[in-house]
């Protein structure tokens, strides 16, 4: 059985206007055998770092193969280039704007295409609209066979657009880790790597402060979680999160995005 091709959609355009439903169109128009998945078209308007997140946290759930357009795209029309990556047996199309950052921080792109080559865009292409006129139809080009050199002129993936993340470092004997991304839920997910995760939940003399509080509850799903309280968990990421039952941890505690999360033992008493 020859199995469909995949694109999966990752976008901030919403569902109110008809940018996604023309991505498709243009999508099907040139690979009608295609197979189309919408990871999200809910990103944040023009916070390419939360998409760079979301994508993170799905992109290797999906077949090898399966083709990532992604279109967060503040600076369309400008200079940034539009790309095309070979990275981890997938192909990512979309802005070349730090969007597949940390991606590319698990595994290095192989391949980076510059989308230059004008036989596989719309005629006439918009200044601002390059998801319908340019990514999309490169995207369907991939999925009906073109080999990825064919779209454009190749460079060197090392000079892709990186975004700056801030990192967990250390200050005398605390771990100074920050909120990563907030998730709908108000879920704190922080840049705590699942090996620390570990430690930190696997240690009962270890606690977490952020905003002057002191979290030392720990649960391993959100319903074990105490009541009205934050605690500590494992995210689906692996990262560590702080949670509130049924409730936000980021309105309780009233913090955000690149709060500091300090990882210590419980002073005495």
């Amino acid at each position: 059985m020859t199995l469909r091709p995949i694109i999966a959609l990752l976008t901030d355009f919403g569902l109110a206007d008809g940018y996604v439903g023309v991505m498709k169109g243009v999508i099907l128009g040139i690979a009608p055998q295609v197979q189309l998945i919408d990871v999200t078209h809910d990103v944040p308007p023009q916070d390419v770092r939360v998409g760079a997140w979301l994508l993170s946290t799905v992109w290797r759930y999906f077949p090898a193969g399966t083709i990532f357009l992604c279109v967060v795209d503040p600076g369309v029309g400008t200079a940034r280039r539009p790309v095309a990556l070979h990275a981890g047996d997938c192909l990512f199309v979309g802005p070349d704007n730090g969007l597949c950052s940390f991606v590319l921080t698990a595994t290095p792109a192989e391949r980076a295409i510059c989308l230059d080559n004008p036989a596989y865009h719309l005629p006439e292409p918009s200044a601002t609209f390059h998801g319908r006129d340019i990514f999309a139809p490169c995207a369907a080009h991939l999925a009906a066979g073109a080999p990825l050199e064919a779209l454009g002129t190749p460079f060197d993936p090392a000079s892709l657009v990186s975004l700056a993340f801030p990192h967990p470092t250390w200050h005398e004997a605390a771990l100074i880790g920050h909120v990563l991304h907030v998730d709908r839920f108000g879920n704190l997910i922080t840049d705590l790597d699942p090996v620390v995760t570990t430690v930190v939940l696997e240690a009962p003399t270890v606690a977490a402060r952020i905003a002057d509080r002191v979290i030392t509850a720990r649960a391993a799903t959100f319903g074990d979680g105490p009541a009205d309280e934050p605690f500590l968990l494992r995210d689906s990421s692996g990262h560590l999160a702080i949670a509130v039952r049924n409730g936000s941890a980021a309105a309780l505690l009233g913090v955000g995005r690149d709060a500091e999360v300090t990882i210590s033992g419980q002073p005495a008493g």
